[in-house]
């Protein structure tokens, strides 16, 4: 089969309000852990977790996703899309409630590992089936709303998880998972065909191991670094090394296998291969900066949870409307001249953390939060779009976990790179003011500016506490810089690989399901 089946609209309809949901679940995981990541590194109402183990509980998640992502294209191209995403569903439920009761860091990570690989098994599932489901101008339609889900995940995750945290334990903020899943499990299983491509390809065990070993290698070097605030150490540079070594053999591996779940030869496409890199970088950025902007606002400021929620509310809606607007001016203009200048002034409001300070005037970081939003909306939408919908129906599962597997990929590592920069310069920036104090209060205090605060009050130190928020805050700045510079690259790339102009096409005629579906998009 090389299209797929006509579907009722109204059937086409609650399957695309499925497929929003569990995009949706999944945002809001990612978000909800961003607002709780100052509450997990208090010693006393959360699990008193360092700077590392913060970022191994969002860079397992994101590793497993990536890592997992295109064994998981493949597998709904064997077996079928919506058995596949069932599956993740139901191991993202039962993870979640591991994680909502994990009773130290460790657990948590493993917990979030597990979520990890229920969201690889929903993703390109989700993706493939909603290229399955619509054709021609519908498909671009509702690729262009099923990524509104983002920008909606991104609003109501900060504010429900700063309602939880004020009201219940930290593990409340992985409870809301559950509904969500079993609901849309009732819903496949109702609505959704048996979708799968008819070109059965082989399982990759060598990639999936390559790429693994590779990326755990790479993230675990990445932040042992912030860890021991030195790259010249053995435990350093070594896991990094074998890890770039372990990522070359896999792409090595993929280009020389017959049958690739995850096909280099795609990203080899001048569009297909620039939009995602630059898509990659991007997610690098924001990864990074969103991980930033939770101990800035509820550490540093001193922002309640449900706070912090609030204020990141102009970064959701920029972002829902972001999406749309971009890809209407993409229609009118082209994709390169939307996307590049949108991507560059992302990066330069990321540069713009830079200017933020202990006494910045709310309103000020509402509005840079709402052009990030608004910025970031205009290229993820339109540019997703614009490589997901040309994909051919064979390539569904494959081109989807391509596309996914980097943009994760980028998160882990910005996440990772991120977390090191700051870890760093804190220690750098926070070491004079360390001077003279007893040695286990000086040991706690030079983890992270977290603890620095709980410490100071244990043993009624104002000025260490004050002196934790400004070598956060120095840390923050150098990070945001290079955040930044990041980021441009990824605009440079978009201004490389894109046409021009747009291609003009002479419309084709539509068949009635195409008629019936833009209608019901």
């Amino acid at each position: 089969m090389t299209t797929s089946p006509a579907l009722p609209k109204s059937r086409q309809q609650l399957i695309l309000v499925i497929l929003m949901s569990c995009s949706l679940l999944i945002w809001l995981d990612n978000t909800v852990l961003s607002a709780t990541l100052e509450t997990l590194a208090d010693p006393v109402h959360g699990l008193g977790a360092g700077p590392g183990q913060l970022q191994w509980a969002t860079g397992s998640y994101t590793l497993a996703f990536a890592t997992l992502m295109f064994t998981a294209g493949t597998l709904g191209d064997r077996h079928g899309h919506r058995s596949v995403f069932s599956s993740g569903l139901v191991l993202f439920a039962g993870s979640s409630l591991w994680a909502a009761y994990a009773s130290d860091a460790s657990q948590l990570i493993a917990a979030r590992a597990v979520m990890g690989v229920g969201s690889a098994l929903i993703t390109p599932a989700m993706l493939a089936i909603l290229i399955w489901t619509f054709t021609g101008p519908a498909r671009a339609a509702a690729i262009g709303i099923f990524s509104t889900s983002a920008g909606v995940g991104m609003a109501v995750g900060p504010v429900l998880a700063g309602a939880l945290l004020d009201r219940f334990w930290w593990g409340s903020v992985f409870l809301i998972n559950v509904p969500v899943a079993v609901s849309a499990l009732v819903g496949l299983a109702v609505l959704v065909p048996h979708f799968r491509s008819p070109a059965l390809r082989p399982l990759d065990p060598a990639g999936m191991v390559l790429s693994i070993s590779g990326l755990v290698s790479l993230a675990y070097g990445l932040i042992r670094a912030g860890q021991v605030a030195a790259w010249s150490r053995t435990d350093v540079w070594a896991p990094i090394v074998v890890g770039l070594v372990l990522l070359a053999a896999f792409v090595l591996a993929e280009l020389r296998a017959k049958v690739p779940s995850f096909d280099p030869r795609l990203l080899a496409q001048r569009t297909f291969g620039g939009g995602n890199v630059a898509l990659g970088l991007l997610l690098f950025a924001v990864a990074a900066i969103t991980f930033y902007n939770a101990f800035y606002l509820q550490g540093a400021l001193g922002f309640s949870p449900t706070k912090a929620g609030l204020v990141n509310i102009p970064t959701a809606l920029g972002a829902v409307a972001g999406a749309p607007f971009g890809s209407r001016l993409v229609r009118r203009l082209s994709l390169r001249l939307v996307t590049v200048p949108a991507l560059t002034v992302a990066a330069l409001t990321m540069g713009g953390y830079g200017f933020l300070g202990l006494h910045t005037p709310l309103v000020r970081i509402e509005i840079l939060l709402l052009v990030q939003g608004l910025s970031v909306g205009m290229v993820i939408g339109p540019v997703t779009a614009a490589l997901i919908s040309n994909l051919p129906l064979e390539q569904a599962g494959a081109g989807s976990a391509v596309t996914n597997t980097v943009r994760q990929t980028g998160s882990v590592i910005g996440i990772a790179v991120g977390g090191t920069i700051m870890s760093i310069e804190y220690r750098r920036a926070v070491g004079p003011s360390l001077e003279g104090l007893p040695g286990p209060v000086r040991d706690q205090a030079r983890v992270s500016a977290e603890q620095a605060r709980h410490v100071a009050t244990a043993v009624d130190r104002p000025t260490l506490s004050r002196a934790a928020d400004d070598a956060f805050i120095h840390a923050m700045h150098v990070g945001a810089g290079w955040i930044a510079g990041i980021a441009l690259v990824g605009a440079v790339v978009l201004l490389i690989t894109l046409p021009a102009v747009g291609q003009k096409k002479v419309p084709a005629p539509e068949s009635d399901h195409d008629e019936e579906a833009t209608s019901s998009v």
